[in-house]
């Protein structure tokens, strides 16, 4: 066979997988090529290639989802191969048929394979032919109520994409235009399938790895059953609880999986198993997946090194590698689950993950970086590896808990929570987990926000008072020092559920700031960025970093970020009663048909429609009422906190929620997707 040795690789992806296959890339001695849009000039994969070549314009179907830009990409560059890594257009045959026309070797797998998996309707017709076990389509037409609850699916996409939960027969003709449409605005296909929805079902898959000798490994499971808008969170290999029985079935039906579209390189097959322990075919995925790093870590291999080696028409060893001890992985989302997974942005100005034996760090960003509207909100994935599984855990949730993140609003809390459910830590598993455990899990938390508000306060006491630095002493008068004599307050709002503390302090003549009034506090020691007070006998540390008029604080067990406020309330901050406000950066791509100064709305009908991080986000009336103002247009930038219009509220009418100012949007539904997403495991 023909061997292509590989001495060039553009990765056609940005973010942490790109960063991901040049570090394998560097390994192995090969030259590397980034492409990146406007939005990305500055990002760490740019800044780790060897080489990089621009795409003009931000939006994805500009940049990243331009096949014909990428590949003028790596023949400009010199590359002699392009590895799709994961999202974009990984598993688009026409985009794989275009590089090898071009002369450059495809690392990833056949494109007869890719077409043939692409459909999952034609995938499972193929399955079934292959004695791949799988769930029984329901016609829609047909469906009666003994077929409830039905599960409506995009044929082609993924990553929640065109999917609904049909549980009324009265909703199903909606549901279906509904699912249709989205899949139709996200795939540019708007073919929908339905089939038996499983009920506390687990997300399992296989990785496999196939050479062109007809070598396949199934290389164990994975469980991806705690998901949020069917996109997986946290993930693990071997997945637990499996007897051996269904762990051969599923590694069997894998195989041959793999096999019947004569698959090579890595890829992955999907299973829905239910609480009984059958397992279904759900979709191959025919490329590498997101969560990769926790197989690496059971079987020591390097996936992104053997499709690299595959590629080259090297092959595989005929003996499977052995499995040793269990690896979780968790996803770092800028988002705020709380607030109905909403995507945050702005400057990344911390990010350190404990450096220990058995944890890994795979990440697209670093301190200082800025994460943007256009893309993914993922951050990183930490991994851990263990020889039990309870260790494994236990590891990865300190390191999160341990790590320092400051700026925009995380999912760590959630993530560090979510290990130690007991539902996780007694592997009690499915789909469903965060339907039943979401509110549990973003309440307000046992820390001691009250604590590192003071510890802040004292930091700033400090800080206002430290010498300035070098340069001539400041001129003393007499022998007698301005020592305030009365308590001086300082008030913070904490981020991001808004809940104010107001902190009162003096400072005595030894010049170390004390709280005013605080029986049980004793300040060990205070300085800008460093805080030690004894609370009720237990000595604790609070470590702090100033950004602008933000305070992050973090400390064993949590970590804070506060707003400093005036001593006074500046009238000139308020806006005017219904102010409808950007919740976040983003692009107006929709406006109410008819908006428009002196428009009648109705309380909780969507009025404007912004697109961020490639989901759409709708912005409710607070209250019927009607429209006095319009500052949006379609194709707007706007950001966060811009006055986007401005309802008078109907004094007889009923607001969205009793606890819904109206100076900020209500509560909206679920994000939908704005265009294909980048990462759609």
């Amino acid at each position: 066979m023909r061997r292509d040795v590989i001495h060039s690789l553009l990765v056609a992806n940005r973010g942490e997988i790109a960063c991901r296959i040049f570090r394998t890339c560097r390994d192995l001695g090969i030259t590397t090529v980034a492409v990146y849009s406007d939005a990305d000039a500055g990002a760490l994969h740019v800044r780790e290639a060897d080489l990089a070549v621009r795409l003009p314009g931000a939006a994805p179907a500009d940049t990243y989802l331009r096949g014909d830009l990428v590949v003028a990409a790596a023949l400009a560059a010199g590359a002699d191969a392009v590895h799709p890594g994961y999202g974009f257009l990984s598993e688009n045959a026409a985009f794989a048929a275009a590089v090898q026309d071009a002369g450059l070797t495809w690392v990833g797998p056949p494109v007869k394979a890719i077409e043939l998996m692409a459909s999952k309707t034609r995938a499972k017709e193929l399955m079934g032919g292959a004695g791949v076990p799988l769930l029984a389509p329901v016609d829609p037409a047909t469906a009666g109520e003994d077929d409830l609850p039905l599960l409506l699916k995009a044929a082609s996409g993924g990553g929640g994409r065109g999917m609904r939960i049909v549980r009324e027969l009265d909703a199903l003709p909606g549901e279906l235009l509904a699912a249709a449409a989205e899949a139709a605005s996200a795939f540019g296909d708007g073919e929908v399938f339905a089939e038996p929805y499983v009920e506390r079902g687990r997300h399992v898959e296989v990785q496999v790895m196939a050479d062109a000798y007809d070598t396949v490994w199934a290389l164990g499971t994975r469980d991806c059953s705690l998901q949020r808008r069917h996109q997986k969170v946290i993930e693990e290999a071997p997945a637990p609880g499996l007897d051996e029985g269904l762990r051969a079935r599923l590694h069997d039906a894998a195989v041959a999986a793999a096999r019947v579209v004569g698959y090579r390189g890595a890829g992955t097959v999907e299973f829905l198993v239910s609480a009984e322990g059958r397992p279904y075919f759900l979709e191959m995925n025919t490329r590498l997946q997101v969560e990769h790093p926790v197989t690496e870590a059971v079987f020591g291999v390097d996936l992104v090194a053997l499709q690299l080696r595959v590629a080259e028409g090297e092959p595989l060893d005929p003996v499977l590698p052995a499995a040793s001890g269990h690896a979780v992985e968790a996803r770092l989302y800028a988002e705020d689950p709380a607030r109905d997974w909403q995507p945050q942005t702005g400057a990344l100005l911390t990010l350190e993950v404990p450096d220990a034996p058995g944890l890994r760090l795979d990440t697209g960003y670093t301190g200082g970086d800025t994460i943007g509207v256009h893309y993914d909100p993922m951050l990183a994935k930490v991994i851990a590896h263990a020889p039990t599984r309870t260790e494994a855990v236990r590891l990865l949730a300190g390191a999160l808990e341990r790590a320092r993140i400051h700026g925009p609003v995380t999912n760590r809390e959630l993530l560090v929570r979510s290990l130690r459910h007991p539902d996780f830590a007694a592997a009690r598993l499915d789909t469903g987990f965060y339907d039943r455990h979401l509110a549990d899990l973003t309440a307000p938390g046992a820390g001691d926000p009250a604590a590192a508000a003071l510890a802040a306060a004292l930091a700033e006491a400090v800080r206002a008072t430290a010498s300035p630095g070098p340069g001539p002493t400041p001129t003393r008068f007499g022998a007698w020092r301005n020592l305030p004599s009365q308590p001086q307050v300082k008030r913070f709002r904490s981020e991001p559920d808004g809940t104010e503390h107001e902190i009162a302090y003096r400072t005595p003549r030894t010049g170390t700031p004390e709280p005013y009034d605080a029986p049980g506090v004793r300040v060990l020691a205070a300085a800008p960025d460093r805080v030690t007070l004894e609370l009720d006998g237990v000595t604790r540390h609070f470590d702090l970093a100033r950004d602008r008029d933000r305070i992050h604080v973090d400390t064993a067990g949590a970590s804070y970020t506060f707003t400093a406020l005036p001593r006074f309330t500046d009238p000139a901050t308020q806006t005017d009663p219904g102010s409808l406000l950007a919740p976040m950066p983003g692009t107006v791509i929709r406006l109410a048909e008819g908006l428009a100064p002196g428009a009648p709305v109705e309380a909780g009908q969507p009025l404007i429609w912004l697109e961020a991080m490639k989901m759409e986000h709708r912005i409710l009336a607070p209250a019927s009422g009607t429209l006095t103002a319009l500052h949006a247009a379609p194709g707007h930038q706007v950001e966060v906190g811009a006055l986007l219009a401005v309802v008078q509220e109907d004094p007889d009418a009923t607001p969205v929620t009793a606890s819904a100012p109206a100076s900020v949007p209500a509560p909206v539904s679920a994000p939908v997707p704005a265009s294909v997403p980048e990462e759609n495991a």
